[in-house]
């Protein structure tokens, strides 16, 4: 019978004492599939059953037994969704375009420019993250009031058109950027809002990427705040629209769930197509102090 080699062995013996960390990993890997995805799969196992079919089983029936589209076309019958999703499309894209500009220059005074009271600006972003929303919906609101932007969709968008954890994110991404690179354009003769746009802006567009994707994604999901200051059913954005499911004493899960995965369907597709750049910019532009 043939020997194994030292080295052999060797290699044998750290695969087996490998193995029962490997196995680890995967548990935890599948569990943390299993809480992450479980949810978004189970209601579009819901969407997708026939009114016939059992919904609380046990076990639990994923796969339909007879799957059908029809709960997405009642809820398409029953809430205007094309209004309800130019409305949310409007309120995220302003999101989006005063976080990527409002945070990317915030972020970059914070992290390149020299001035007085710039660690207690950085002190406050930081504070703002620990600040509940809840505990400054009233004043919003009474801010909102005054300024005569009830009922409207700038009003939605408003409190949320630069985030702190936005402004966070790019002022750690400009940081970390050489410094070479604005003493080169400094000697070239570039002042502060060239070395901005022309030097430090295209070393960060991953981060900017992730501030567009957190925008969007907190815009769109936001509940409480939209129902709060709109009244007119017409400025309805879609997850307050969609809350006309719920009917006052009878409530059909099949509907609810359609009208989920109507709404989370713009995220997947804004995600897509910026998701490359995505983990990219995570890692540039993580909070390192």
């Amino acid at each position: 019978m043939a020997q194994l080699s030292p080295r052999s062995r060797t290699v044998s013996a750290r695969r087996r004492r490998a193995r029962p960390g490997s196995v680890a990993r995967y548990l935890i890997l599948v569990l943390m599939a299993v809480l992450l995805a479980g949810p978004l799969v189970w209601q579009l196992s819901l969407s997708l059953k026939g009114s016939g079919e059992p919904l609380y089983t046990r076990p639990p029936a994923v796969i339909p037994e007879h799957p059908t589209l029809d709960h997405f076309a009642t809820v398409l019958d029953r809430v205007p969704v094309p209004r309800y999703l130019l409305n949310s499309l409007t309120v995220a894209a302003m999101a989006v375009v005063g976080n990527v500009v409002g945070a990317t220059c915030a972020g970059y005074a914070l992290g390149k420019l020299r001035f007085r009271g710039r660690g207690l600006a950085t002190a406050v972003c930081v504070a703002a993250l620990l600040v509940p929303s809840e505990t400054v919906l009233i004043a919003q609101f009474l801010t909102i009031r005054t300024a005569g932007l009830v009922n409207t969709l700038f009003g939605v968008a408003l409190p949320t058109l630069v985030a702190a954890l936005n402004v966070l994110l790019m002022r750690n991404a400009f940081r970390n950027l050489p410094a070479e690179f604005e003493e080169a354009a400094i000697v070239d003769g570039a002042n502060a809002w060239q070395r901005f746009i022309r030097v430090s802006v295209p070393q960060v567009k991953g981060v900017i990427t992730v501030v567009a994707i957190f925008a969007f994604v907190g815009s769109w999901n936001d509940f409480l705040w939209p129902l709060i200051v709109l009244s007119d059913e017409q400025n309805y954005t879609l997850t307050v629209g969609l809350n006309r499911l719920r009917g006052t004493f009878y409530d059909d899960p099949r509907l609810i769930a359609a009208g989920t995965i109507i709404a989370l369907l713009p995220i997947v597709a804004f995600f897509a197509v910026l998701q490359r750049y995505f983990f990219r910019g995570l890692e540039a532009g993580g909070l390192k102090g």
